[in-house]
């Protein structure tokens, strides 16, 4: 699991929930320890898809946003500082007259998120282990003094706290965008499609008539549907490893993620690469943009007929690769 503590607070009795009423469970991971939880009790309020459906087959009731009051909240702090704050602000707002808990490893940030709120509140309790903090606070006393996280500011587009590239144009698509051809079929698949700047950039092309936006982040999705105002769009809330589409089609793109948590994690972008091979037709093609460090040639070998580095500099490289060999659906 990816945290103890929380069990550790609640079974030596340091933490104590209230016996009846909802609880609040902000963005838990699929693997976040939720053991000593009233599991029929809890609500799991999270934007991303693999978590989502993990969490369901565990008989978790998840959803996107609160509903009503709880009588207790706990958020399992993400590792931006922005939607981190965020999460504390919706818990207090949705647990009045309760507590709420804040669980989170030293590498996301926890200890900055504690000395902040012990400047408005007195903490009820602390429980530090397993290289992190977990702390609790009564819902009230956080009030209207804890920062409300303004809007991310990016003219001509909306995004959010939290999302991937939220206050800038991620240098890495920009350059992606800048290579694709002028011609890449009428159906084009962008997976993990963020909230929506490749896909405009490939919609400025009238040869294509269709595009699916394939997104696990429900948030960054949302900002996609409002950026992208096409009705050659298609929005795919999803786990893009997994996604496909109803039919093939002439070209992916992709910015794949490379991160699971704080850590580096390749096969997450092989992952994508093997979607992508299946979503293509014989003749398809992937256009994929990746850090300069990131080994994917052998997962385009895999599965495509041919690949090069069709551009790039010392951060980025673009990889085109065409043909996908047959690997089954």
């Amino acid at each position: 699991m990816a945290s103890s503590r929380l069990t550790h607070a609640l079974e030596s009795a340091d933490l104590v929930l209230p016996d009846t009423g909802r609880i609040a469970l902000f963005q838990p991971r699929a693997d976040t320890d939720l053991a000593a939880l009233p599991k029929d009790r809890c609500d799991v309020i999270s934007s991303f898809y693999p978590d989502v459906a993990a969490l369901t087959a565990q008989r978790f009731n998840c959803v996107l946003e609160p509903t009503g009051s709880y009588a207790a909240a706990i958020v399992f702090l993400p590792r931006t500082r922005a939607l981190a704050e965020t999460l504390i602000a919706q818990a207090s707002a949705a647990a009045p007259g309760g507590l709420v808990a804040v669980d989170g490893l030293k590498t996301d940030g926890v200890e900055a998120a504690l000395r902040k709120i012990r400047k408005l509140v007195n903490l009820a309790g602390l429980d530090t282990r397993s290289h992190g903090k977990l702390f609790w606070f009564a819902a009230d006393d956080l009030g209207n003094d804890w920062t409300q996280v303004p809007q991310p500011q990016l003219e001509g587009f909306v995004t959010a706290p939290g999302v991937f590239s939220a206050d800038g144009i991620d240098p890495g698509s920009d350059a992606l965008a800048a290579a694709l051809p002028a011609k890449l079929g009428a159906h084009v698949v962008d997976l993990g499609a963020g909230w929506g700047y490749l896909a405009r950039k490939v919609l400025e092309r009238e040869t294509v008539t269709r595009i699916d936006l394939v997104e696990a982040d429900h948030i960054a999705l949302d900002c996609a549907r409002q950026n992208v105002d096409d009705a050659r769009a298609q929005f795919h809330w999803d786990d893009a490893t997994r996604w496909r589409p109803d039919t093939r089609a002439d070209s992916v793109i992709m910015n794949p993620p490379f991160h699971t948590s704080r850590t580096p994690d390749p096969s997450l972008g092989q992952a994508f690469v093997a979607t992508a091979a299946a979503c293509l037709k014989p003749s398809g093609q992937l256009w994929m943009v990746a850090n300069r460090h990131l080994p994917y040639e052998a997962t385009l070998t895999q599965y495509f007929t041919s690949h090069s580095e069709v551009g790039g500099d010392a951060r980025f490289k673009i990889l085109h690769a065409a043909r996908p060999l047959r690997q089954g659906r």
